[in-house]
């Protein structure tokens, strides 16, 4: 039997739940969780179904049946096999701890996820890359090659059939191009420091001005500098005692632990764009475990 999950999202009505149990019911699928939400204030309404096939109707039968469905409700709505580990490429500068953070989830199963490529604008992690056996791509960025670079880059996201692409502080500025391009399958990772403390060395200015929470939020990219929806964010308390080399330590782990539930919302299909909010579904009771992150 495998198992699927079905992603909704429309103009709240009634009869949508219904609609979707009868469905499936009739294709001799059984409901293992389900999650709802009705935005109220936008009129918006979002689910999440994961289901197993127990008479065996194939991936293609089901997307097809449920057309009418989504078309009668005016559903923005995908049917996910879970047996097909998304494709992501991962971006890197300078910075390595979310990278070999993500590696390491990666290779003991923990972030079921097929990488398909590193990109950095520096050499620093070839050797790391390479040595897990992932193809390792340097792209030199400078003011005069910046179009040619991003092409570059988008031409590598192509061929490799980049699903989602994860910045894992990777410190250049993506053009809007791209931005629109990947629209809600770019992840990024960033300090919640922001407005306060822009630019270099954000967690010294954060000592300096005697900070006691440091944070980290990970969002979904847009033209918007740092500014995207929301996915994940979390924050760990610091005392007076430490020092501004304990601020970037402890901001690290919080930023890898962040990126890593990111990714693992997005890839399990529990993220929703809301306009410049995401809704962000609690991982299945019978997954937990293997869903936990950090």
């Amino acid at each position: 039997m495998k198992t699927y999950v079905l992603t909704v999202s429309c103009k709240s009505r009634r009869g949508i739940v219904a609609a979707i149990a009868g469905y499936l019911a009739g294709k001799g699928c059984n409901i293992v969780d389900s999650a709802q939400f009705d935005d109220l204030d936008a009129g918006k309404f979002f689910m999440r179904v994961s289901f197993i096939s127990e008479e065996g109707v194939d991936h293609n039968t089901l997307v097809d049946g449920f057309g009418p469905v989504a078309c009668e409700f005016g559903m923005d709505a995908k049917i996910h096999d879970v047996s097909k580990r998304m494709k992501v490429m991962v971006m890197v500068s300078r910075f390595g701890h979310c990278l070999n953070d993500l590696l390491y989830r990666w290779k003991i199963g923990a972030l079921p996820i097929e990488i398909v490529g590193v990109v950095s604008n520096h050499f620093e992690y070839q050797k790391i890359v390479v040595n897990h056996d992932i193809p390792f791509h340097c792209i030199k960025v400078t003011k005069q090659n910046k179009p040619k670079a991003e092409a570059q880059l988008i031409e590598i996201a192509e061929q490799t059939g980049a699903e989602l692409i994860v910045l894992a502080r990777y410190m250049q500025v993506l053009s809007d191009e791209l931005c629109k391009k990947m629209s809600g399958r770019i992840i990024n990772i960033h300090h919640s420091f922001l407005p306060s403390f822009k630019g270099a060395n954000p967690y010294k200015q954060a000592y300096e001005r005697g900070v006691k929470l440091i944070g980290a939020t990970a969002h979904y990219v847009t033209a918007d500098l740092d500014e995207g929806p929301i996915i994940e964010q979390d924050i760990a308390r610091i005392t007076h005692a430490q020092s501004a080399e304990d601020y970037v330590s402890i901001g690290r782990d919080v930023e890898s632990q962040v990126l890593a539930r990111a990714i693992h919302a997005h890839i399990h299909h529990r993220c929703f764009i809301n306009g410049n909010r995401v809704v962000v579904f609690p991982p299945s009771p019978g997954s937990y475990a293997s869903e936990r992150m950090g």
